[in-house]
């Protein structure tokens, strides 16, 4: 069996304005007969699929019941349904979310720290002052319900 080494040299983001570029290396070992830019294209989805595998298995799954078979079943449905679920709402978010890992995602949309009250009978969302992903909760929001909720700062 033949295979090859394919390295990929890619400008480090950090450095662009040196006077001599950071490179960076991505090398991957492959058995396929595919062109290197096939190859590399292929590479690179497979790279997505281990990314919601690490996802998965950072959150829902890291918690697994592994009683029964019929409840690690269940379990694993409603895992990949709160991960598309989560990652629908990070590109409903907006831009900067819509590439983020599940467990940002969950510390930045998902727990929020506001609360509904109801002064004289209207609901009101109550969301910090200063609470830096305001803008993305409020997107997703409006993405979601159609208009803007309600909402006061709380000091």
């Amino acid at each position: 069996m033949t295979a090859r080494l394919i390295v990929r040299r890619v400008k480090d983001a950090r450095y662009l304005d040196a006077l001599f570029p950071a490179w960076r290396y991505h090398p991957f070992f492959t058995n396929s007969a595919l062109p290197t830019e096939a190859a590399d294209i292929t590479h690179r989805a497979h790279a997505i699929v281990e990314t919601v595998f690490s996802d998965l298995i950072d959150g829902p799954l890291a918690r697994m019941p592994s009683g029964s078979f019929a409840a690690n079943s269940a379990w694993g449905l409603c895992a990949a349904i709160a991960h598309n679920l989560l990652r629908s709402a990070g590109v409903l978010a907006g831009a900067p979310h819509a590439k983020a890992r599940g467990a940002t995602l969950r510390r930045k949309i998902v727990n929020v720290p506001a609360r509904f009250v109801r002064p004289q009978r209207t609901p009101t969302l109550r969301l910090p002052r200063h609470w830096p992903w305001s803008d993305a909760w409020l997107r997703l929001w409006d993405n979601i319900i159609g208009t803007s909720p309600p909402a006061t700062a709380t000091p």
